[in-house]
């Protein structure tokens, strides 16, 4: 693993199999009565959020303290932030209180790569979205999810998604989460295709390495996974569509679209959703919707990309049995 995650393009596909096995360790701990591990014991992990969230914070948080290490939440509301204290100082703030992570949300593009090349902190930098850039551990956890459902959470291990067709859908334009998918996808070999209306696809996507389609229809019946995406109307400035009416009409999923998809296929969203618009409430409540799965999983991501960026090259769980060399039950 290198120093840093701050972009989907940075993970080879050795890279990403090795974060998805190590995850499969750590979901493991999950189904102890004790689920710790000491592997990060006396780390400070610092939780630094620009932008709201809910999934993804509690998410960092609950993999770091897993892993035992120190957690300290930032939120911008409420700090010298607010009275226009730079990235720069709060970096410098937080390197002298000996942070060993700095997990970053920031609703500017490029401020995770910032900080992890300024030389302000010494510790490792994990991008937890930037802007409308890049998501990297949401598509870790999506990818993880795909290869549980399709492939098998043993018989997956070691393995990639070589050949699955990945359809994702809806505000490609404004979705972080979309451009690490593809990066990320493609890496392991999946086949991605884009799909949303012209307004929403952004400009340069012929250059991306998948297809796009701005017909939902012609695409469901072959999709292994649909991932649909939130309209993210927040940072949005202008009419991307007519109404909301029309854009779930060609660009919802609903019952019916779902009924022609494959029978082992799944649908997928990142949350938070938009029940009615992007996605019925028939398909959100469907066993083929694994939304609540991705935040479980999410966790056991996070948990294997802290633990590689921090916790040294030794396997996190012993191979052949199952346990752990150093665990809280067994102290």
């Amino acid at each position: 693993m290198k120093r840093h995650l701050i972009s989907a393009a940075d993970l080879t596909r050795d890279d990403a199999v090795l974060i998805l096995d190590t995850a499969e360790e750590m979901a493991r701990v999950a189904d102890r009565p004790i689920k710790k591990l000491p592997t990060l014991r006396g780390r400070t992990v610092v939780n630094l959020f620009f932008e709201d969230s809910t999934r993804t914070r509690i998410s960092f948080e609950a993999a770091a303290k897993r892993l035992s290490a120190d957690v300290i939440n930032f939120s911008a509301k409420g700090s010298s932030v607010s009275k226009g204290e730079s990235l720069k100082d709060t970096a410098l703030t937080l390197e002298a209180m000996g942070a060993d992570a700095v997990v970053i949300r920031h609703h500017d593009s490029g401020a995770p790569h910032r900080l992890a090349t300024s030389g302000w902190i010494g510790g490792s930098v994990v991008n937890a979205g930037d802007g409308t850039h890049e998501h990297p551990t949401q598509a870790l956890l999506d990818a993880f999810t795909m290869r549980r459902r399709l492939v098998g959470a043993d018989a997956g291990l070691g393995q990639d998604l070589a050949g699955r067709r990945i359809t994702i859908v809806g505000d490609i334009l404004h979705s972080r989460v979309a451009r690490s998918n593809v990066h990320l996808l493609t890496s392991l070999g999946a086949e991605v295709t884009l799909v949303a209306p012209p307004t929403l696809v952004p400009i340069g996507v012929e250059k991306w390495p998948c297809q796009v389609s701005y017909d939902l229809d012609s695409v469901v019946a072959g999709s292994d996974a649909v991932m649909m995406l939130r309209v993210q109307r927040e940072r949005m400035n202008a009419a991307f569509f007519p109404t909301e009416r029309e854009y779930a009409r060609r660009y919802g999923l609903d019952g019916d679209r779902m009924a022609r998809m494959p029978k082992d296929a799944i649908v997928m969203h990142p949350g938070p959703m938009n029940r009615g618009m992007e996605i019925t409430a028939e398909v959100a409540d469907s066993p083929r919707c694994t939304a609540v799965e991705q935040v479980t999983n999410g966790v056991s991501i996070r948990m294997a990309v802290l633990y590689l960026l921090l916790g040294g090259n030794e396997p996190a769980i012993t191979a052949g049995t199952g346990t752990s060399t150093r665990t809280e039950e067994s102290k």
